[in-house]
């Protein structure tokens, strides 16, 4: 009988459910700590709060790291809500997008 948890030919990791969404916030933790782009850092902020919350809610994990996850959650909202504070539309100047996103129109309250 194959075991679930061993990898395949075809795939090389195989992770339960809730290991692959810590692993996937850890990496995205680990983008954002690198990025130079304002726009990327705020998304993948976004992301890493969201994954937090649902890891802090799931019932597979242990009431003890549960509680770590959603004081973690609790930190990052808070991140989070401090830069949709200090970012208005005219913020994001070329030098924070990316270079494919610098010929970008902006949006139509910000041409005129």
């Amino acid at each position: 009988m194959n075991d679930p948890t061993e990898p395949t030919a075809d795939e090389e990791h195989v992770l339960p459910c809730t290991e692959a969404m810590l692993a996937g916030t850890l990496a995205l933790m680990t983008g954002h700590a690198q990025s130079a782009c304002a726009t990327q850092r705020d998304l993948m902020g976004r992301k890493i709060r969201s994954n937090l919350f649902f890891l802090g809610q799931h019932p597979g994990l242990t009431p003890s790291f549960r509680t770590v996850l959603q004081r973690m959650h609790q930190h990052w909202d808070t991140l989070v809500k401090a830069c949709d504070a200090t970012i208005t539309s005219s913020a994001l100047c070329n030098e924070d997008l990316l270079p494919e996103r610098r010929l970008w129109h902006t949006t139509v309250s910000t041409v005129q």
